[in-house]
């Protein structure tokens, strides 16, 4: 959320702010009349609680013929003080109600439009020349199915559509991105996490995904519990309801989970392979810094996905993300797309997302600088998404036989293999 202060110095930014994302600029009003109807009848119930105090100390000293006045008086002010009250209180619900509805603020850098409104920011490696090497490359699926790697009609019938199992060097090759991946992260000053896949309510509402995003959440309605679609969620409730010093500031994790999206709205594409899938796992970055910071922290995790995708050998792009395709907890995001050679285009791999203190509001997370309290930022990024990253490199890295050239940053957890060879032909 928001802070409501900001929202009433400068409010024309936040109708800019839902303007750019598409969204409802009437939100904007609204919630400035209701919070003006919260701090006037939290005034009208302050003075009407003093009234009551001061009458009360005036009634034990009052004479018989002053004290039934008095209290007929404090009567009537105690059925006021209830009113008051409940007036008060609605118009808190009213404004809270409308505070998690506004998206974060955009910033203002952010190009603004749709989906493909985004801005090519750089372009790195170089797209394989496939015709010149004399050969026609092949799918990530049929590839997989040469190596062994990838079954998804058994993933579909143990479990439907978009599911899937990873087979011999299919699953070493995930465990292969997911330890390189925590190793980068490691030396970079991650702290490793292994986070819960389920969380409750006020975890997934702080972080910002029952609001434009519940559709694409798994509930389980017995437990009230949610199946995360990324460990953002947990990682970004980790300090819940806490203060942190400001010297213990920055803190980053790194937290390997599997995540899970119900995918709605996207039937009919990527349908085949595991490009986009309900169940997958993932490492995410995750930044808690001070939000004088959190550009430059932005740009930080920026850099460490490139640094990966790199390392990968896979050629990619980063894109400036545009307003209205940000996600609500996000004030500015740039993903990195690699190039897949079947599709013909560059497709998202990672991610990464200021939320400033949109979420740290939400979840009441806090620094402490002195004396001074007050909410801090935060930011994230992913590292790895395995089954997309297990397509790029599939695609990019195969030989005319089937094989698949492995880049050096995973052979030393692949047993030093530097070609995945074909289980068929």
């Amino acid at each position: 959320m928001i802070d409501l202060r900001l929202l009433r110095e400068d409010p024309d930014r936040a109708r800019a702010s839902q303007r750019a994302r598409g969204e409802d600029v009437a939100l904007v009003d609204s919630l400035l009349s209701a919070d003006e109807r919260r701090r006037s009848s939290g005034v009208r119930f302050d003075e009407l609680r003093a009234e009551q105090r001061s009458l009360g100390k005036l009634i034990p000293k009052a004479s018989a013929d002053e004290k039934a006045e008095l209290l007929k008086k404090a009567s009537q002010l105690a059925a006021d003080v209830k009113v008051a009250d409940a007036e008060r209180d609605a118009a808190d619900a009213e404004t809270q109600e409308l505070l998690q509805r506004l998206g974060n603020l955009v910033h203002p850098d952010v190009p603004v439009g749709g989906e493909e409104d985004f801005v090519t920011l750089e372009t790195h490696g170089t797209i394989r020349d496939f015709g010149a090497e004399g050969f026609e490359p092949k799918d990530h699926l049929e590839l997989g199915q040469i190596l062994g790697a990838i079954d998804v009609e058994r993933g579909a019938k143990v479990s439907g559509s978009r599911f899937y199992f990873l087979t011999g060097v299919g699953a070493l090759l995930e465990l292969a991105l997911v330890n390189a991946a925590i190793a980068q992260a490691t030396a970079a000053g991650f702290t490793p996490m292994l986070t819960p896949a389920l969380v409750r309510p006020q975890s997934m509402a702080g972080t910002g995904f029952l609001g434009q995003a519940a559709q694409d959440v798994y509930h389980l309605d017995k437990d009230d519990l949610y199946l995360v679609g990324t460990s953002e969620v947990p990682l970004a409730a980790y300090h819940m309801d806490e203060i942190i010093d400001a010297d213990r500031l920055p803190l980053r994790y790194a937290g390997f989970s599997p995540c899970f999206r119900r995918e709605a709205g996207s039937h009919g594409k990527d349908t085949k392979g595991i490009f986009r899938v309900h169940q997958f796992d993932k490492v995410e970055m995750f930044s808690y810094v001070t939000p004088e910071d959190s550009q430059a922290e932005h740009q930080r995790l920026l850099a460490w996905e490139k640094q990966w995708l790199s390392a990968l050998e896979l050629p990619f792009r980063v894109i400036d993300v545009a307003s209205g395709d940000l996600g609500s907890s996000a004030a500015r995001k740039f993903d990195c797309e690699a190039w897949i050679p079947t599709q013909g285009k560059y497709r998202e791999l990672t991610s990464t997302s200021d939320c400033t203190e949109f979420q740290s509001r939400r979840l009441s997370i806090r620094v402490r600088e002195g004396k001074k309290v007050r909410p801090l930022a935060t930011l994230n990024g992913t590292l790895c998404a395995v089954p997309r990253t297990i397509v790029a490199i599939l695609e990019n890295h195969q030989q005319a036989d089937g094989s698949v050239y492995v880049p050096e940053v995973l052979r030393p957890y692949l047993g030093g293999r530097e070609i995945l060879e074909p289980v068929t032909k």
